[in-house]
C-alpha cells in the first residue's frame, strides 16, 4: 500500500515538473517570436525623454551602432557678421541665380576665397562693393540687380555650404561669363591670369 502511494506521489510530481517546463518554454517561444521593434502599450505611452532613452539602452546591449543625427551639427569654418552674409546671399543669387547648386557655391567662394587673400578687402561687404580703378569687382553690386533679386532657397543652400568648409572652386580669385562680358575685360583676364576651369556660363581664374 505504501509503496503504491508513494510510486502515485512520484508519478504526480513528475506530471506537475512537466507541465510547468512546458509553460516555460512556451512563454520563451512567445518572446522570441514577439517583432524587435513592436512597441507595448506602457511603452508608447511614456514621455518622449523616456522612451529615447529606453531605447538607447536597448540598442547598446544589442551592440548596434548609435548615431544621433539630432545633434551632429556643421561647422561654420567663417564668422560672418549678419550684414555680411546677407550680402554673400544677394551677389550670390546676383551672379549666379540661374546656374546650378555648384555654381552658386562657386561664386560664393570666389567671394570668400578674396576675403582670406592678401590683395583683397578684409570683409565680404567691401569685396562685393571694390572698385578697381573706377571699374566695379561685381557689376550687380552697382547695377541694380543686387537690390532688386530674391534669395533663393536654392542659393541659401549653396552659401551655407561653403560656409561649412565645401570648396570646389580651386582657389579661384576671379570668374566672368565670357558670353556676355566686354571683350577688352576678357582679353585682360587671358592675359594676366591662370585659367582653372569653366562650370555652367562661368570661367574660373586666379592670379
Amino acid at each position: 500500500m505504501y509503496k503504491r502511494y508513494l510510486a502515485a506521489l512520484v508519478l504526480i510530481n513528475m506530471i506537475i515538473i512537466f507541465a510547468v517546463w512546458n509553460l516555460t518554454g512556451l512563454k520563451v517561444n512567445h518572446i522570441m517570436a514577439t517583432p524587435a521593434f513592436q512597441l507595448d502599450l506602457e511603452q508608447a505611452l511614456m514621455p518622449e525623454e523616456e522612451t529615447s532613452y529606453l531605447n538607447l539602452a536597448e540598442a547598446v546591449s544589442s551592440g548596434q551602432r548609435i548615431i544621433n543625427y539630432e545633434v551632429v551639427e556643421r561647422e561654420n569654418l567663417y564668422d560672418l557678421s549678419e550684414e555680411d552674409y546677407e550680402v554673400l546671399l544677394r551677389i550670390v543669387e546676383a551672379e549666379a541665380g540661374g546656374e546650378d547648386i555648384e555654381g552658386r557655391m562657386l561664386v560664393a567662394s570666389v567671394v570668400l576665397n578674396r576675403v582670406e587673400h592678401e590683395a583683397f578687402p578684409d570683409t565680404v561687404k567691401d569685396v562685393v562693393f571694390q572698385r578697381e580703378n573706377g571699374t566695379a569687382q561685381f557689376s550687380p553690386a552697382y547695377s541694380g540687380r543686387y537690390d532688386r533679386i530674391v534669395v533663393s532657397e536654392k542659393t541659401i543652400e549653396a552659401v551655407d555650404r561653403v560656409l561649412c568648409g565645401e570648396d570646389i572652386s580651386e582657389g579661384a580669385l576671379y570668374f566672368a561669363a565670357r558670353k556676355r562680358a566686354d571683350s577688352k575685360k576678357m582679353k585682360w583676364f587671358d592675359e594676366h591670369l591662370t585659367f582653372l576651369f569653366s562650370h555652367g556660363g562661368h570661367e574660373f581664374f586666379t592670379q
